[in-house]
């Protein structure tokens, strides 16, 4: 049976353990804010990573195969214009998948 100290100790340190892990990205973001280089990958990075997303999942479709091409050319554009015309990236999404779902069901080649 352990101690009340035993515990105490272990809490104590168990805590000390957390704080530590939880307050260390602060401490070691804070002198990166001022960084030319993270403002400017803050600034790239989000096309980027669309731009890769978009390529990774465009990868396995063959265009010469209408039924497979034709709906994910209609959500890629539908995803570009609902973005460029509103601006909010859960509409964009949202819209593309629902027109990519519905002609991927529905679209008869």
């Amino acid at each position: 049976m352990p101690t009340p100290l035993y515990l105490t100790a272990a809490v104590a340190l168990s805590a000390a353990i957390t704080w530590g892990l939880r307050a260390l990205p602060f401490a070691v973001l804070s002198p990166l804010r001022r960084s030319a280089a993270l403002r400017r990958l803050s600034l790239s990075m989000p096309v980027g990573v669309m731009v890769i997303l978009a390529l990774y999942t465009l990868r396995g479709i063959e265009p010469t195969a209408w039924r497979s091409a034709v709906p994910a050319a209609a959500g890629l554009a539908a995803a570009v214009a609902l973005h460029l015309r509103t601006r909010n990236a859960v509409v964009s999404v949202l819209g593309a998948t629902a027109l990519h779902v519905a002609l991927a069901t529905f679209w008869q080649a």
